[in-house]
């Protein structure tokens, strides 16, 4: 049996681990999934850059395109806000007045749905790789997992945003 924090191996990758002993400690459960998830997002958003940086897209780019993909187009001031910078840092300016309305080129909007689209084969080619049983326990775990994230940061950001259902 491998512990949750070993390294998966082909052969282990197919087969299911064993749920952990019940004297585990939760704070030790969640800090394993923690470090579980943290390192398969990792690994996923770092095989996934190569492509951005070749377009010459930045991080920073897309985070502020998911930023108007969620909120819509938005003032600066309010998008210096959400990026946790100061407005003169986003603009150049100390005021408000005349701050310009903040909206995803037609460029910006491809690229982004292009990254998300290779993002999503990713997932599929990788889901595909576990058995029926697997992916059962699989959606079942992100169903609790969602309903989770619901209890922790409420429905408004995916009564706004229906693209999220």
């Amino acid at each position: 049996m491998r512990t949750i924090n070993a390294p998966i191996d082909s052969a282990e990758a197919s087969t299911s681990a064993a749920p952990p002993a019940a004297s585990t400690a939760p704070d030790t459960l969640v800090d394993s999934i923690v470090e579980e998830l943290h390192q398969m997002i990792g690994s996923l958003r770092c095989a996934g850059t190569g492509r951005m940086v070749k377009a010459g897209i930045s991080m920073t780019h897309l985070h502020i395109l998911w930023v108007l993909e969620h909120h819509g187009e938005l003032p600066m001031s309010r998008l210096a806000d959400l990026l946790d910078v100061s407005l003169s840092n986003a603009t150049g300016r100390t005021d408000d007045d005349d701050a310009p309305v903040v909206r995803a080129s037609e460029q910006g909007v491809r690229i982004r749905d292009e990254i998300e689209a290779l993002k999503q084969d990713r997932m599929r080619s990788i889901l595909t790789r576990l058995k029926p049983n697997q992916l059962t326990r699989v959606l079942a775990a992100l169903g609790d997992l969602r309903g989770a994230v619901v209890d922790e940061i409420g429905t408004d950001h995916l009564d706004a945003h229906p693209h999220h259902n």
